[in-house]
């Protein structure tokens, strides 16, 4: 399946992401309107859309653009699930200049350990929840 993925926030659908957060996410059942659209002002976004333009996918990073990124709200629309878009999704993100040269991203996740994995992630301690791919070398 042909997608865009795009940073340009205009293009995002505030709706379906909000839509998407409040209903079928288990992170952000309780998230209003305006905590929506506050997380994409303050956060580095990507959009993901179909030909027709139709957003089908979103995910933010919270970062500094120097040190530090934390990735939240990875999603994919259920219909369009199962069809490898996540994963195009992610590695467009760790791929992009502004996120490749930071030193350490983080995420929570509570289900999908596995999937991230795949792109260096690591548990954090004897957290359920914390990943980390981290760069810095401690000496």
């Amino acid at each position: 399946m042909e997608v865009t993925i795009s940073t340009q926030k205009n293009l995002l659908n505030i709706d379906f992401i909000h839509d998407y957060m409040t209903e079928k996410s288990y992170w952000a059942k309780e998230r209003t309107i305006q905590q929506t659209k506050k997380t994409v002002e303050n956060s580095f976004c990507f959009g993901m859309y179909t030909d027709a333009k139709q957003q089908i996918g979103f995910a933010r990073i919270v970062t500094d653009f120097v040190f530090f990124g934390n990735i939240m709200d990875v999603i994919i629309d259920p219909e369009y699930q199962g069809k490898g878009l996540g994963k195009k999704l992610v590695e467009f993100m760790l791929q992009h200049d502004a996120i490749k040269s930071l030193q350490t991203i983080t995420l929570k996740t509570k289900d999908a350990h596995s999937f991230y994995e795949k792109y260096g992630f690591q548990r954090v301690g004897n957290s359920q929840l914390y990943m980390s791919k981290d760069k810095q070398i401690l000496k």
